[in-house]
């Protein structure tokens, strides 16, 4: 395996969630249950996750609208992200360096 395969971060919930948020600053709560297309709990599970692990950042703030809860990579987890990323393009170009020699 290669060894910047990210056991945790293959998760696809977590991939999901990881993948949305490394182009970006502080994404709101809502916008990445919908993209990720999951409830509230599932995403809030992941999030709490990842969080500990430390590849994600949570801001609640309560304005006139009500509460708002904002997510963001850390550093680490843009880096952890990248890492991954690289490892699953190997991955990837290895398998097909067979069927690419065989043609």
């Amino acid at each position: 395996m290669d060894p910047d395969f990210d056991e945790f971060l293959h998760v696809p919930a977590r991939l999901s969630v990881v993948a949305l948020l490394a182009p970006a600053d502080w994404v709101e709560f809502g916008f990445v249950r919908d993209k990720v297309e999951t409830s509230d709990s599932a995403l809030s599970k992941q999030v709490a996750s990842l969080a500990e692990a430390g590849y994600v950042e949570v801001r609640k703030t309560r304005n006139r609208t009500g509460r708002h809860t904002h997510v963001r990579l850390t550093a680490h987890g843009r880096w952890a992200f990248q890492r991954h990323a690289a490892a699953l393009e190997r991955i990837v170009a290895a398998a097909r360096e067979p069927q690419e020699r065989g043609a």
